[in-house]
């Protein structure tokens, strides 16, 4: 998306057509909000990224999560688990090129986001606590990391837009994945460390890019993944919410309620993310009421939160579910 999703998006605007991508690219992303976002608005145009893997279960995730607690939501964990069948898992080398030149391109994100001048969103209730890069999950019983894709900064513009736009209490969010035991946790810290240091500089993006089945320990390759391993992989993300029941303040106190939720569904990048993608899309031409009043460049939370998305993606293989009930 980063050197080939501009035109769609400018040829869509001007020709006065919705468009629906499944970027999980943030510069991209927010780059494509500010600069076509007044003039979606203007022609009654709907650009919604992010539809994919990143980011419909995250963001909706949030969503549902919020809805099932009956009180206040103010802070969600999610962790991903990815598991795979006899065969492993790979993925294309599109998405590794996607992270190779997001992190080497960091800079360029800050500045963008200062032009943007997003105001900082209110903590409402008690802070969500930082975890550190890696970390023994007791939950789950194995280590998690940071989740590194677009899913942070797509739940954080969808609860933006809610809470600016329709007055919505902002619920904070941070995002992780498992990974397994120690070996796996000494693997990536290894690559992670070789990757980084890569990625700085121009030969090393080069390699990287050139060699990408190498460098990622077989997992993204040129092909991407066999049938066979597509139909052995799915994901589980697993949330932890926290809030305060009805009547509370969520101002002042602890969170006094808890809530687990899940969605579930089949291998990420290639049966999940159609699957996600056209089911948003079946959204903007079948809820078009629900949607919001104005065209414009939206996170798939800020355009379907009102929608039937949720019901839609339950019928089709994404399943979203309440693992444990509201708990005071």
């Amino acid at each position: 998306y980063r050197f080939f999703g501009e035109p769609v998006v400018e040829a869509c605007v001007e020709n006065g057509t919705n468009c629906i991508d499944i970027s999980g690219e943030p510069q991209f992303l927010e780059g494509m909000y500010l600069k076509y976002n007044d003039k979606a608005a203007e022609k009654g145009v709907y650009v919604i990224g992010s539809c994919g893997f990143d980011s419909i279960p995250a963001d909706m995730g949030v969503l549902y999560t919020r809805d099932k607690l009956k009180g206040t939501l103010t802070a969600v964990e999610s962790f991903l688990t990815v598991k795979s069948g006899p065969e492993g898992s790979s993925a294309h080398d599109g998405t590794w090129k996607s992270a190779v030149y997001g992190l080497a391109d960091q800079d360029n994100l800050r500045k963008l986001r200062k032009k943007i001048g997003y105001a900082p969103l209110p903590v409402v209730g008690a802070k969500l606590k930082k975890r550190g890069l890696v970390f023994y999950n007791q939950e789950f019983k194995e280590y998690s990391i940071l989740f590194m894709g677009s899913d942070s900064s797509v739940v954080k513009r969808s609860q933006r837009y809610l809470h600016t736009e329709l007055q919505e209490t902002p619920v904070q969010y941070g995002a992780y994945v498992n990974i397994g035991g120690l070996a796996s946790v000494i693997k990536l810290i290894f690559a992670g460390m070789l990757f980084l240091l890569l990625v700085k500089f121009s030969f090393g993006r080069k390699l990287l890019t050139k060699y990408p089945e190498f460098f990622s320990a077989g997992f993204f390759t040129k092909k991407g993944p066999t049938q066979k391993q597509m139909d052995g992989t799915s994901f589980t993300m697993t949330f932890f919410g926290e809030g305060y029941s009805e009547g509370q303040d969520p101002q002042n106190g602890k969170p006094n309620v808890k809530i687990c939720t899940e969605v579930k569904g089949p291998e990420p990048g290639y049966v999940a993310t159609p699957i996600a993608m056209v089911q948003a899309a079946v959204s903007l031409l079948e809820d078009a009421a629900c949607l919001p009043k104005q065209g414009g460049v939206y996170s798939p939370g800020a355009a379907f939160s009102k929608t039937k998305l949720i019901d839609r993606l339950n019928k089709h293989g994404v399943e979203f579910s309440v693992i444990s009930k509201p708990e005071v």
